[in-house]
């Protein structure tokens, strides 16, 4: 039941997914976790054989969707309650609504899973937005801590140390918290409304750089986490001639994800329908 790991890659459609490592039938076995913003369960999926092995029912339009490190929990934001529902992974039942702060989104654990992180998507008292902060041992709100703007997207660093939370106004804001004092330590605007982001680290585990996507950039911005600035705006190679966009519209390019071995920045586009591979950290097509 160690060595388990949340692949922190979210898909939407009409359904968040995320790929985890479950302690079953006495081995690690991989299942999907799908949400569904249109119902009222989620449904646990054998990649292997794209079956469905388990349904979890009570959970109104769920959204962000994540599991203990142990295989033994998931964590499901509820867009219709206003809650964190925790689910037991072996019995397949809530067994917990935790009330929010206010309208949910994405989600985010630590790795040792003690705290879950709960991005609020609106305006709390005199606080343009939070990030709603729970004890997995206690089962209940902890904090809210103060972002830059309301949260869409949030994510926990590699080592832990930081939640980087994206601003889903126009003003484009990442918050970047502190997770031993439970505070803001810094952010940076974007202007522009913040989509999915992916954070590289160094050698020594420590962050490096934060890969975002923002709402009318077929592309990503680079955010160094050392010098807590932009340092790059990238766009996407254009279309060869002939060739019409897939859609046109905000969030063009909506997918980022760095490979495990730190190596690879794997852009999506949505406007060309195409996965781009850029090299780590030297940034090459």
């Amino acid at each position: 039941m160690k060595n388990i790991h949340v692949i922190q890659r979210v898909l939407m459609i009409l359904a968040i997914l995320i790929l985890i490592t479950l302690p079953l039938a006495a081995q690690n076995q991989v299942r999907i976790l799908q949400s569904n913003a249109a119902g009222d369960r989620v449904h646990i999926i054998d990649p292997a054989t794209n079956k469905v092995v388990g349904v979890v029912p009570g959970i109104e339009a769920g959204h962000g969707v994540t599991a203990s490190p142990d295989g033994s929990r998931m964590y499901v934001s509820s867009e219709a309650d206003d809650t964190l529902d925790v689910a037991d992974l072996a019995t397949l039942k809530v067994i917990k609504k935790i009330p929010l702060s206010g309208h949910p989104n994405n989600i985010a654990i630590a790795p040792d899973g003690k705290r879950v992180y709960v991005g609020i998507h609106e305006k709390v008292g005199d606080n343009p937005g939070v990030a709603d902060v729970i004890d997995t041992a206690s089962l209940t709100k902890i904090k809210s801590i103060r972002t830059e703007g309301p949260v869409h997207n949030l994510y926990v660093t590699p080592d832990g140390k930081n939640v980087v939370a994206g601003d889903a106004s126009k003003n484009g804001y990442v918050s970047v918290l502190d997770t031993e004092k439970d505070a803001p330590a810094w952010a940076v605007k974007l202007g522009d409304d913040i989509r999915p982001m992916a954070i590289s680290k160094n050698p020594d585990g420590s962050s490096r750089s934060i890969f975002v996507q923002i709402g009318n950039l077929n592309g990503f911005v680079v955010v160094d986490f050392k010098t807590r600035k932009e340092v790059a705006r990238i766009e996407l190679p254009k279309l060869p001639p002939g060739r019409v966009p897939i859609m046109t519209g905000s969030s063009e390019s909506h997918g980022i994800a760095v490979t495990a071995d730190q190596k690879t920045l794997l852009v999506n586009s949505r406007l060309n329908n195409a996965l781009y591979s850029y090299s780590l950290p030297d940034l090459k097509l």
